[in-house]
């Protein structure tokens, strides 16, 4: 089974998340079920985690730090990360005690280091910190790991 992995972008309007959810169903019903790489942060980690489940894939769960549920901005998130991560056949929990920058720069590497390609849900534009989509996408294109960018038309950022 093949191994795609995630990052992409975390503020995605509803309107975004949809167009998102097209797209990336689309890239995934390409592939076959397939097992899924992610962090399952809010936005495009948690569609990318929803879809490979939806196709019959299986889902690799990278958890960046200890305290990590904490960083999740609406009840909703933090249950469909709950949700997703016991949906997970594996979880790998990085040795961070908090959440960071470095925490989410280590796992955004771990997810492209286990992957055979990446799905990059990403405006092409630089990652405001440590650890963001245009770092793990460099990171990938460096390590000669394929990268698919989908973004989708009219999608923006919140």
């Amino acid at each position: 089974m093949k191994r795609i992995g995630i990052t992409g972008h975390q503020g995605l309007d509803h309107d975004t998340a949809k167009l998102v959810s097209d797209a990336v169903r689309a890239e995934l019903e390409k592939q076959g079920p397939v097992r899924g790489i992610s962090s399952l942060a809010e936005g495009a980690d948690q569609i990318f985690a929803r879809e490979v489940l939806r196709q019959e894939g299986t889902l690799i769960a990278v958890i960046p730090c200890a305290g990590y549920e904490a960083t999740f901005q609406t009840a909703q998130a933090l249950s469909q990360y709950r949700d997703l991560r016991e949906s997970a056949t594996e979880t790998i929990e990085l040795d961070f005690d908090a959440p960071g920058e470095e925490a989410y720069w280590a796992a955004g590497k771990r997810v492209v280091e286990l992957a055979d390609e990446v799905l990059a849900v990403w405006d092409g534009e630089q990652s405001g910190g440590l650890g963001g989509t245009a770092d793990i996408v460099a990171f990938a294109r460096r390590r000669d790991v394929p990268v698919a960018v989908v973004w989708p038309p009219g999608s923006c950022r919140t």
